[in-house]
């Protein structure tokens, strides 16, 4: 069965990556739905993951299933997640519209790779059961909150429905721009009440975090506590940073072999891989399909590359063609470019 084996597919790239899978990475895994879907969802601002997916509840059901029976094959251990909004009113969340609480209890099902320690299935069932960060979003476009019909910088899901932080009693938390991890966590855990706020960023198609919002008091102490031990986050940052970079080195030295295994007349393989991995990206190289060497990953890599340097793409798209016309148009020549690539250089 085709589904069977795309479901398989990406199981295999969630469980090589995680040690676990769950009915999410499926889902997500198959493109049903975008990442940008679940934090849609995670945030309530959907009745259910159903209103966002490509496919209705019948076929996310028979893709959990086709999971399940994969995960009894390779003797994966059962466990189960919990899916709470991170809207102000926690509440649970649906993966369909009018299923019934034990076909949504198949959707919180989630397989656990017996080389996972015990210790860490402890700590991964402790992190996945603690309710998630509350979200407050940066609009994008105009709104208003459906408690005073007034506006702000932010809104809150509550009764899914929008709110601004003074209906939420949430506007005397300050906010704290991201770029500090230290006192972001610091002060998330002085703080009693705080909110993740995030931002859609329409150009990678995903959700970004801007920053926290957290109490004043919290916000100071913890600036108190990174001052104390500054010099030794300093050389840790340097330890962490050389660790980063050996990594991706090894990471991109890897790619460009299997670039050549899939392509061995490829001129360029280091410098497509060295493009592609790049770290926070967001390119096609740092996905967690990539990460794995995934086929299909890799040869979306090479191809993106080869648009861009082997045929006319950016000149069509600067005369004002439109992207998937222009794709359209030098689709031949990327076949021509592959198949040429595909066979041994003499």
């Amino acid at each position: 069965m085709r589904l069977g084996r795309r479901v398989a597919e990406a199981a295999e790239i969630a469980l090589a990556t995680r040690k676990y899978v769950t009915v999410v990475d499926v889902l997500t895994g198959l493109r049903w739905v975008h990442h940008r879907h679940i934090e849609s969802w995670r945030q309530g601002r959907a009745g259910s993951l159903e209103e966002l997916a490509a496919v209705d509840a019948a076929r996310m059901t028979d893709a959990a299933a086709l999971l399940a029976e994969w995960a009894g094959d390779k003797g994966l251990i059962a466990g189960e997640t919990v899916y709470v909004s991170g809207s102000r009113d926690r509440s649970a969340l649906r993966f369909t519209r009018d299923g019934s609480e034990e076909q949504e209890r198949n959707f919180h099902r989630q397989w656990i790779s017996p080389a996972m320690s015990e210790a860490r299935r402890r700590r991964l069932t402790e992190t996945q059961n603690r309710p998630p960060d509350l979200r407050v979003l940066v609009p994008q476009e105009p709104w208003r909150c459906a408690g005073c019909r007034d506006t702000g910088p932010y809104l809150i899901m509550e009764d899914a429905s929008p709110h601004c932080l003074t209906c939420a009693d949430m506007d005397h938390l300050v906010m704290l721009p991201a770029g500090n991890a230290a006192l972001s966590r610091r002060a998330k855990k002085e703080s009693g009440l705080s909110a993740v706020v995030v931002e859609y960023n329409p150009r990678r198609k995903r959700f970004e975090r801007r920053g926290v919002l957290v109490e004043e008091a919290a916000l100071a102490r913890a600036e108190e506590l990174c001052l104390e031990d500054e010099e030794l986050r300093a050389r840790r940052r340097d330890r962490d940073a050389e660790r980063r970079a050996h990594q991706d080195v090894e990471f991109q030295a890897r790619m460009a072999a299997e670039i050549l295994r899939l392509f061995p007349g490829c001129p360029r393989a280091d410098e497509i891989a060295a493009h592609a991995a790049v770290r926070g990206s967001g390119r096609v190289g740092r996905t967690s399909a990539a990460k794995v060497l995934d086929e299909s990953a890799i040869t979306l890599a090479v191809v993106a590359s080869v648009r861009h340097k082997d045929t006319a793409y950016d000149e069509l798209l600067m005369k004002g063609v439109p992207r998937m016309t222009a794709r359209a148009q030098i689709r031949d020549r990327i076949d021509a470019v592959l198949e040429s690539w595909r066979a041994a250089p003499v």
